[in-house]
């Protein structure tokens, strides 16, 4: 039975998702915190009582990606180089918030390794399947946050974002991802990959949920994100290589979710990005941001040999790790260059509008035993998404209807423009539910 159910109490609420974690094997959670969730949702449900609720996040399940630190136990960050790690002395910023707002922090999530691959696959734990289809993949890199917001196992999930990393988990499991623009939530506690990239965000399974708990974790007021009206919004279409390649299924479901849009006043306006990617592409040509910036992190071990570490992390990074200094001040006096231009062209438009990804889940056989194959899926599945990470801007992901199997619908607003996206997403998904 789904979270959103009627089940008397925050503690009732709570042994459910235990015991459906137990029943499935918990393959999307790598720790489970079942005592101390107890006692907060009776805590919970005592304020209910008292009627001294801490808001609209008091009593919500909520999971928690495997990068956040938690007092008391090392953070492993999906590694298993890191179980020997200095356990943590407190609790991540985001965490100690969701605590003083009430919420019952059920465990941590399953991710890639070091939250650099976005497929959803980490050679040291089982498979974590697709939520509605177990043999096809979940994406990543908060590969057990989709999992477990679709399957019920948390009302909400909190991942992290550098790449794509909330929003390709969520639009392949159907649910909603929000990424905040970078550095609006603090990252104090949080395994960095990308300090540059780097943003927490919320999943779940209403855009409400994702605003309330994001406005929680940023620290604002919990006042309640209202929809608002499209009639006469600018949603800005881009044209080109974003829409290559696509699924006939994203593409037809895609279609659709924009004339609902136009059916309820939005005006669609065709533009491009191809020069402003092209451009990225150019200045980035020496290594990725979240290379570059990732193997500074782990600089200390990634020239060694017989490491059991996933070797899609390790290679990559290592080859980053000889970009210069002088080269990554270039590559980022280049993005701030661009970003401004982004952020130019991106005002004439309320939203941009894309598929979040491509493509819907492919088996995971397919990708596991397929090594260009895996390539080509990845490509793809960070294509769209690291739009708005490499131009600073914030994003959402909501799932679009009428698909046998998840795709969603992705919308970009100007940096800062959070709460304002998050209205206009809840207007879209009325229209797509």
């Amino acid at each position: 039975m789904p979270l959103s159910q009627p089940v008397g109490s925050v503690r009732d609420k709570l042994e459910q998702s235990l015991a459906a974690i137990a029943a499935g094997g918990g393959h999307a959670f790598v720790a489970l915190y079942a005592a101390t969730a107890r006692a907060e949702a009776d805590a919970s449900d005592q304020r209910l009582r008292e009627g001294t609720s801490l808001g609209g996040l008091d009593g919500r399940i909520v999971s928690i990606k495997d990068l956040f630190d938690v007092a008391g136990e090392p953070t492993l960050a999906g590694s298993r180089m890191r179980q020997n790690a200095p356990s943590a002395a407190r609790d991540a910023v985001i965490v100690e918030r969701l605590r003083r707002a009430g919420a019952v922090i059920a465990g941590k999530t399953i991710m890639t390794e070091f939250a650099f691959t976005a497929v959803g696959l980490n050679p040291h734990y089982p498979v974590a399947g697709n939520a509605r289809d177990s043999s096809r993949i979940a994406g990543g890199s908060s590969t057990g946050a989709g999992i477990s917001v679709a399957d019920g196992t948390s009302e909400i999930s909190i991942g992290s974002d550098t790449g794509g990393s909330i929003r390709i988990p969520a639009a392949l499991n159907g649910v909603a991802g929000f990424k905040p623009t970078a550095k609006r939530i603090p990252l104090q506690g949080a395994f960095p990959l990308s300090p540059s990239l780097d943003s927490i965000g919320p999943l779940a399974g209403s855009i409400a949920d994702c605003a309330l708990a994001d406005a929680v974790m940023a620290g604002e007021a919990a006042d309640r994100t209202e929809p608002i009206s499209l009639r006469g919004l600018r949603i800005g279409l881009p044209q080109g290589a974003v829409l290559s390649a696509l699924e006939p299924s994203i593409a037809g479901a895609f279609e659709q979710s924009l004339r609902l849009c136009e059916k309820a006043g939005a005006i669609l306006v065709e533009c491009t990005l191809d020069d402003l990617i092209g451009d990225m592409a150019e200045a980035t040509s020496v290594g990725s941001i979240a290379g570059i910036e990732g193997s500074r992190v782990h600089a200390d071990w990634l020239d060694k040999s017989g490491l059991d570490v996933d070797q899609r992390v390790q290679k990559p990074l290592l080859r980053r790790l000889g970009v210069s200094e002088a080269a990554y001040i270039d590559v980022m006096q280049k993005r701030q260059a661009l970003v401004r231009k982004m952020d130019q062209y991106i005002a004439a438009y309320d939203v941009l509008a894309l598929p979040t990804v491509p493509m819907t889940a492919p088996p995971i056989a397919d990708v596991s035993g397929n090594e260009e194959f895996y390539k080509r899926t990845e490509g793809l599945l960070l294509r769209n998404p690291q739009i708005a990470n490499q131009f600073d801007l914030t994003a959402i992901t909501i799932p679009m209807p009428g698909l046998a199997l998840p795709g969603g619908l992705m919308l970009f607003a100007r940096h800062g423009a959070d709460r304002r996206l998050l209205s206009i997403a809840m207007s879209v998904e009325r229209l797509l539910t």
